[in-house]
């Protein structure tokens, strides 16, 4: 396991919203190096980009069409090694986002690919021999090049699949993982991984890791049996090189394929969706941390601890504020339940990921789509700077902006939360310190339950310290003989500690030592 992963706080930045810093309207990487102090001064010491890649941007930058070239809207190449350089001297390790599943159809790759006369990119992209529109619930495109066949799409109609082969070919077309086709889409992901560790970068996000080889089995074996190759190749060089699988699946992706990490994600009545976003059900919102909400805890351990126990020394389970694919948590809860949440996801075990912006409760937006955001959209837009013109995002004219920026008069700002000493800010920033204090908080420190029944308390050990959540709008009494000669050393809301008991206010979160 790699080392400098055990005190690790990553900090989510979408490039375009973040900090624009020459006028244009759209953020850019020397707007992040202007900013790399208040990352380290909220506390986080990892940096997770979304894509930063040249691209058509039909969705975002997920669509790449040139994997060694960063798009011109955020700087050049320079300006990104610059920003792996500056980020190093503060003690701040820097993810990119890999995007290996599929090109952009504009990318030369797939430019030669889907050319008539058979070339040595003709095998890069998965493509049929007749006009098949879809099979195995896997869509197909046609009549977008002189290449007779259809090619497979890996996301949008703009993404083609690159060719890592299937896992048992039964059509003519359909190649094997070893081909040699499918070996050079290998190589050539490698060769990208190495150029970005080359220049400075200390990882990647691994965008839609599960999806390399088509038909795979319920393992996805095939797809684990590709990354287990690529990283024995890579790691070589960069033993230090950190892997963060967007898969939700970790006896796949950290045992199988060989990830570092993988990210507990939001999927539609899962453990993670219970206690932030069970807003969905009939019913009214369930979410764990929503006060009136009577969430169950367990609905989250029961998926939880499982995975930590599975993976314990092998990698970690990375839980998230939110990311640029989530609606944001200020959608439906309020700034002190905010605080409450945050307490607790951030003390838990694993390596934690803030999205930009959740520090300061920022909204989930009703906006347009964007880039093929769609939904997403309102969870991507420009951070918050200060409460000045375009919240001190950008100096350009709002209708130039890459979206708008909350115009609510209560909106939230840095500056303002701060200058909070009650501020969810402070909350986060305070959290983050503890991470750092000691070695309790560590991603692998030990974790206990003492108290996950269905009910609202929830209390877990971390190394030698104590943690008590009470979510609802009613004060609650917890008591457990582990509380006897220890203190509460942080709290947010009303706790006292008496022996044994500890009384929990409405809304509340304590450590004891």
């Amino acid at each position: 396991m790699i080392e400098w992963l055990k005190k690790a706080v990553f900090y989510e930045i979408y490039p375009q919203s973040f900090k624009d810093s020459n006028g244009d309207g759209i953020g850019d990487f020397n707007g992040i190096i202007e900013k790399l102090d208040y990352i380290k001064q909220l506390g986080a010491n990892a940096l997770w980009i979304n894509p930063c890649y040249d691209s058509p941007f039909k969705d975002a930058g997920y669509d790449v069409r040139d994997y060694k070239k960063v798009a011109a809207r955020y700087g050049t190449n320079e300006d990104i090694k610059r920003l792996f350089e500056m980020a190093h001297e503060k003690g701040i390790h820097v993810l990119l986002d890999l995007v290996p599943g599929h090109t952009s159809e504009e990318h030369p790759w797939f430019l030669e690919s889907g050319k008539a006369e058979k070339n040595e990119y003709s095998g890069r992209y998965i493509w049929t021999d007749n006009w098949i529109c879809a099979i195995k619930g896997h869509p197909y495109i046609g009549g977008e090049c002189d290449r007779d066949g259809t090619y497979m799409l890996n996301f949008f109609k703009c993404q083609p699949a690159l060719n890592y082969g299937f896992f048992k070919p039964e059509e003519s077309w359909q190649k094997p993982m070893d081909d040699p086709d499918c070996l050079a889409t290998r190589e050539a992901i490698k060769d990208v991984i190495c150029f970005w560790l080359s220049m400075g970068c200390d990882g990647f996000r691994v965008d839609m890791a599960d999806s390399l080889v088509k038909d795979d089995d319920e393992d996805k074996s095939g797809t684990c049996e590709v990354w287990r190759d690529i990283f024995a190749s890579v790691r070589k060089d960069f033993p230090k090189a950190a892997f963060v699988a967007e898969w939700n699946r970790p006896r796949m992706s950290i045992l199988g394929a060989g990830f570092d990490m993988d990210f507990f994600l939001n999927w539609y009545g899962n453990g993670y969706n219970s206690l932030l976003r069970d807003y969905q059900t009939p019913g009214g919102d369930h979410s764990y941390f929503k006060a009136d909400g009577e969430g169950d805890i367990t609905r989250f351990l029961d998926e939880y601890l499982p995975k930590l126990e599975e993976t314990k020394g092998k990698g970690y389970i990375s839980l998230i504020s939110c990311n640029h694919d989530t609606e944001r948590p200020r959608k439906t809860l309020s700034i002190p339940e905010l605080k409450v949440a945050f307490a607790t996801l951030f003390t838990l075990p694993g390596v934690p990921f803030l999205y930009y912006g959740d520090e300061i409760g920022m909204r989930y937006l009703d906006v347009p789509t964007k880039e093929g955001g769609y939904t997403r959209t309102g969870t991507r837009t420009p951070m918050q700077w200060t409460d000045g013109v375009n919240k001190g995002f950008s100096d350009a004219e709002a209708k130039d902006l890459y979206l708008p920026v909350d115009a609510s008069e209560d909106a939230p700002s840095v500056e303002a939360a701060m200058a909070d000493e009650s501020s969810l800010w402070h909350v986060v920033k305070d959290i983050f310190a503890l991470r750092q204090s000691g070695s309790d908080f560590d991603a692998d420190s030990d974790f206990s339950v003492l108290v996950g029944e269905k009910d609202r308390p929830f209390v877990y050990t971390r190394g030698s310290a104590i943690c008590a959540v009470n979510p609802a709008n009613k004060a609650l009494e917890v008591r457990a003989h582990e509380f006897e000669g220890k203190s509460v050393v942080y709290s947010i809301g009303s706790v006292l500690s008496e022996g044994d008991r500890l009384k929990m206010g409405e809304g509340s979160f304590a450590i004891m030592k």
